[in-house]
């Protein structure tokens, strides 16, 4: 008699508690992603301003020396050719007075928060970025 009586054996998972939890993995992933991408612009923003202090050093370092108390036009544009973003959506330009030197970034694919805060940013307009993310002017 208990050889006819067939034991449920079936092991898994239902559909419904599939259901439950993409549903999880979807809450889940819909409060990561916008902060990742958050991070993921600041993390952009600082990799512009980072190479604007390295160029700022640079500069501080050529005017350190007591031969060197001016940068002519021909000279910066030659070494300022050098120079290649790590990310290729910013631009990096500096004006070449004697006595100043500005360098500034600008963010060409307007991916940085308009909430960053960093030690030399500019904003001319008080709009959001506007394009200009980072401005920093080394004097001789």
């Amino acid at each position: 008699m208990l050889k006819n009586v067939k034991l449920n054996t079936n092991k898994g998972f239902t559909l419904i508690e599939l259901m439950i939890v993409i549903a999880i993995i979807g809450i889940l992933a819909a409060i990561a992603v916008p902060n990742f991408i958050a991070y993921r612009n600041k993390a952009f923003c600082s990799a512009a301003e980072s190479d604007a202090n390295n160029i700022a050093a640079s500069i501080a370092d050529y005017f350190s020396i007591p031969t060197h108390t001016a940068i002519d036009d021909a000279t910066y544009k030659a070494s300022a050719t050098t120079f290649k973003p790590t990310v290729n959506s910013y631009t990096v330009s500096a004006a070449v007075p004697n006595t100043a030197i500005t360098i500034t970034v600008t963010d060409l694919s307007g991916r940085c928060p308009a909430d960053y805060t960093g030690a030399n940013i500019v904003n001319a307009k008080g709009d959001g970025w506007n394009g200009l993310v980072y401005q920093k002017v080394v004097t001789n």
